[in-house]
């Protein structure tokens, strides 16, 4: 770390060379691993066996205005989807949260009209999974922070982890992708795109939505064989899987929304790239035992959802997409905190 000094006093600031995913492998490094853990470090969410074959599970998110917040986005929207984000990682697991806690960071200049409309996004965020905020703690900070915390209690079969893929299994997802990369993007670049293109990318910035009956259906059909919430990219949670499986994964049915490629042919972008290397979709990417397939197909459908295939895990360690001119590698790159702009 950096130091460096400000007219307010000192401050720290972290090297640029670090990512958030760095930063928490030096943190972890310095920590005393509980033992028997239930759930690996560095998955979605953390948990702890309470007995009788429960698991309290924990989830902490943190929105930040500065890299959480699009122009635009009202404080409303904000707030919820500082829950959704959180509840998404539970969706990952197929387990579902009961209770939060908020912590706030807000700046000086935050009026009664802004916390109240903070507070009714929080709620509104829980109520729509299900959940209660119970309480929380406020501090004044330079922006404004959103830390979500989630607690809830799984029982019955095992979560599915990062780390249970096998090849031969079905590689697949809940939902399209590239939306809200290209929905940033017109927010940031004004890309040039028609009036409904518009409302659509860009409401799926502004209002996601966590997959959490899916991922709650999946579990209990004992199908998926690893699991991981989709908010830092389809090609890092590919390769976070992969690794944390030891398998590869060649992908044949990249499943781009139309609206993604209408937007790329307007503006002469790459419709791969934003599909693969974006984040915050919020979609579950899993991996499915073939012979239940047809099982996993219709427990999501039975809980409102969809199951898309889009290629198979492999023995070699490679991440490969198929595409018209051939074979294109899947790089490991994605949003992460500290690196990304």
């Amino acid at each position: 770390m950096n130091r460096e000094e400000t007219q307010n006093g000192d401050s720290f600031k972290v090297s640029s060379s670090l990512g958030e995913r760095q930063i928490i492998e030096i943190i972890r490094d310095h920590l005393d691993i509980m033992p028997n853990m239930p759930v690996p470090f560095g998955d979605d969410v953390s948990a702890i066996n309470i007995g009788e074959g429960k698991l309290l599970v924990l989830k902490t998110d943190m929105l930040v205005g500065k890299t959480d917040v699009p122009p635009s986005m009202s404080l409303w929207q904000a707030a919820r989807k500082a829950v959704v984000m959180t509840v998404s990682d539970f969706a990952s697991k197929g387990a579902k949260p009961q209770v939060g806690l908020i912590s706030l960071g807000l700046p000086k200049n935050t009026n009664e009209g802004d916390i109240e409309e903070i507070a009714e996004g929080l709620n509104e965020g829980a109520r729509e999974y299900n959940t209660y905020l119970v309480g929380g703690d406020t501090n004044e900070a330079s922006d404004l922070i959103i830390a979500v915390s989630l607690v809830g209690i799984a029982d019955g079969p095992p979560l599915m982890l990062r780390n249970g893929a096998k090849a031969g299994d079905i590689v697949a997802v809940t939902g399209s992708f590239g939306q809200t990369t290209a929905g940033l993007r017109i927010l940031l670049e004004d890309l040039e795109v028609t009036q409904d293109l518009r409302d659509v990318l860009v409401r799926s910035v502004f209002v996601p939505r966590a997959k959490l009956d899916e991922g709650i259906a999946l579990r209990n059909s004992k199908a998926a064989t690893a699991s991981i919430d989709s908010s830092d990219g389809l090609a890092w949670s590919l390769h976070e899987i992969a690794e944390k499986s030891n398998v590869g994964f060649f992908i044949d049915k990249l499943p781009i929304s139309d609206e993604v490629k209408r937007v790329a042919q307007l503006n002469r972008v790459d419709a791969v790239e934003l599909a693969l290397y974006g984040g915050e979709e919020y979609e579950l990417v899993v991996t499915v035992n073939p012979k239940l397939w047809v099982k996993a197909v219709k427990a999501v459908e039975a809980a409102g959802g969809s199951l898309f295939p889009i290629g198979k895990a492999t023995k070699n360690n490679r991440l490969e997409l198929s595409v018209d001119y051939g074979k294109r590698e899947i790089e490991k790159r994605g949003w992460e905190h500290f690196k990304s702009n």
